[in-house]
């Protein structure tokens, strides 16, 4: 059986950059991930690789930033008068952005003036070339 676009499936899988640093994996969270298959849980080219892997099947995947988490978005990049930050900010440090809908957003803290606090509300993964090492443990 081949995994078909609205499958449940659970893989194991491994995700590091080109470089071979390992940012994630489900071994890291002591199961495999589980999700529908072809249904945009994932990110779009993680997706498009296991339609049509069979039960045990390894493979893997190197996905350019527009099959990941995209570039990152200039507008994404913010500045913020020191003044009005709540907080004792620090370089590299996450904070959370208010939206007006009243959900936070991560933003990444990345320079800090006597004026100004630079943010960045890019997802961190944005603009980088991921590699995956995939292997179907079950398919529903």
């Amino acid at each position: 059986m081949a995994v078909e676009k609205g499958n449940t499936i659970k893989v194991e899988y491994t995700g590091s950059f080109e470089n071979g640093e390992v940012f994630d994996a489900s071994e890291k969270h002591g199961q495999p991930l589980e999700f529908k298959a072809g249904e945009g849980m994932v990110v779009p080219g993680f997706d498009k690789a296991v339609l049509g892997m069979e039960l045990d099947e390894e493979k893997t995947v190197t996905l350019q930033p527009v099959d990941a988490y995209g570039m990152p978005d200039p507008k994404g990049i913010q500045k913020v008068p020191k003044n009005h930050f709540p907080i004792e900010a620090e370089e590299g440090m996450t904070v959370g952005v208010p939206l007006p809908n009243g959900q936070k957003i991560p933003a990444t803290i990345t320079k800090i003036t006597d004026a100004e606090v630079t943010i960045d509300m890019n997802n961190p993964m944005a603009g980088k070339v991921l590699v995956f090492k995939i292997k179907v443990v079950s398919i529903e």
